[in-house]
């Protein structure tokens, strides 16, 4: 990786952070971007679907099952917009989960790059058990 790469890389995870404000989550706030060609095709935080109150946890503080995570409402509004996330970068303030990464595989996703480890693993094995390219930048 050039040291332009890991400028716009880290300048890219600043801004999912910025996205993750938005969410309303009192456990864990995510942000994500996703970028093409040099573009920012997509963005997303961790929250409600469209029409429900955006509150993320229950009166014990546990999250909703309907709850969407950042990467999965970036990758939905792509869909929405008809827009291809093939060959692109996903920057995540968390990484993924096994659900999400299920989902950045079907969109052919090509590279996510991530903050923070998420406590399961599973999604960063079977990322890269099929050639998607993971990298963890903490240090931005």
């Amino acid at each position: 990786m050039t040291n332009k790469e890991l400028e716009y890389h880290k300048a890219y995870l600043r801004m999912a952070v910025v996205w993750a404000d938005l969410s309303k989550s009192k456990r864990n706030s995510v942000g994500a971007l996703i970028v093409k060609d040099g573009m920012i095709i997509s963005d997303g935080f961790n929250g409600t679907p469209t029409g429900f109150p955006n509150d993320c946890e229950d009166l014990d503080g546990s999250t909703h099952w309907y709850v969407l995570h950042a990467e999965a409402n970036a990758i939905l509004k792509c869909a929405k917009h008809g827009t291809a996330c093939k060959g692109a970068n996903l920057y995540l303030t968390l990484s993924p989960c096994k659900e999400c990464s299920k989902l950045i595989i079907q969109s052919s996703i090509k590279r996510v790059i991530y903050m923070e480890q998420y406590r399961d693993l599973d999604g960063l094995k079977m990322l890269k058990s099929v050639g998607v390219e993971v990298i963890q930048l903490n240090d931005i």
